[in-house]
């Protein structure tokens, strides 16, 4: 099922306005999910929405809610979220970023008390279409089971790193399961195998099998122990700047996942680089090879996308449906 990214986005923003959101603060959200599903990541933009909006309707996420700084040093500033609606919060906050490395050549806000910030490389592309090197990461509820362990202790904390680049950014946006949560549901609702071992199953096997690594609670980190311990230091360094609590003080249950952790960082380059710098490592690694960079699969699909119709999820299609009229 396709449709078009003024259905979707016109469909979102009244389903967000009649959950309680301020009509601009509806129009913006609605952008930053309809451009997540435009760019191929349904898993984070649309297929969220029903979390979202009952979070909201449960009071976890707050539509009131607005980030406001507490203490700031320089180049780095602490901010409370406020446990408003977290896609929000953190396009303000990467704007925030932007505006204190325009200033001081390098921005950093660390954000607390918020909430899922949806798909984590809207942001990274937000730092990059403002010509600025972005960088940030977000804490999630225990999801991710420490290498060696069974039992989820550490977040799959999605890690953001974007630079910009006329010939077209590069963006690398990634978990540190093998596979995020929404990932998961996303082969299994399309009764695809993964492409690649992505966790364990009940007998404790690596497994290619979405429904199987989401019983077992099990997904592979990347690069083994590397990936658990990269969890690990995300996790810390998040909760240390913003203030917030850090992955074993968030509630397991995803609909209450709620007062996470963040950092955007915004390095400006203007100064620093020219655009052929920006672009000759990536020219140097594809050079004569039938490999895409980071970013470049986003783009193509975002042009497919947009005029060919964008894929839903009938059921969250239809939730959002739902939701828009009213009811």
């Amino acid at each position: 099922m396709q449709v078009s990214y003024q259905d979707l986005h016109d469909t979102l923003r009244r389903a967000l306005a009649a959950a309680g959101l301020e009509p601009d603060r509806a129009a913006l959200c609605a952008r930053l999910i309809a451009d997540s599903s435009r760019d191929g990541v349904a898993s984070h933009g649309l297929n969220l929405v029903p979390r979202l909006i009952t979070m909201i309707r449960s009071g976890v996420v707050d539509v009131s809610g607005r980030p406001v700084r507490v203490s700031a040093q320089g180049a780095l500033e602490r901010w409370d979220g406020q446990r408003g609606v977290g896609a929000l919060n953190a396009h303000e906050a990467m704007e925030g970023a932007i505006a204190l490395a325009r200033i001081h050549g390098i921005g950093c806000v660390a954000l607390g008390n918020t909430n899922h910030w949806m798909r984590g490389g809207t942001y990274g592309w937000q730092a990059a279409d403002a010509g600025a090197i972005g960088i940030c990461w977000t804490n999630t509820l225990p999801n991710l089971p420490p290498w060696g362990a069974d039992t989820p202790r550490i977040g799959n904390n999605p890690l953001v790193i974007a630079v910009p680049r006329a010939a077209g950014h590069v963006v690398l946006d990634m978990a540190l399961s093998q596979f995020s949560y929404g990932a998961l549901a996303a082969y299994r609702g399309r009764g695809e195998l993964l492409p690649v071992l992505g966790g364990f199953d009940r007998r404790g096997e690596l497994t290619r099998d979405p429904a199987e690594i989401e019983a077992t609670k099990r997904p592979l980190p990347i690069g083994f122990w590397k990936g658990s311990g990269l969890s690990i230091v995300l996790d810390m360094v998040a909760a240390v700047l913003a203030g917030g609590r850090a992955t074993h003080e968030l509630p397991a249950d995803p609909e209450l996942e709620t007062a996470l952790s963040q950092v955007f960082i915004a390095i400006d380059v203007s100064s620093l680089a020219s655009g052929e710098e920006l672009t000759r490592v990536v020219e140097s690694i594809l050079v004569d090879l039938q490999v895409r960079f980071p970013g470049q699969r986003t783009v193509e699909t975002r042009a497919r996308n947009l005029a060919e119709g964008i894929p839903v999820d009938p059921s969250a299609w239809q939730f959002a449906q739902t939701c828009a009229s009213g009811l």
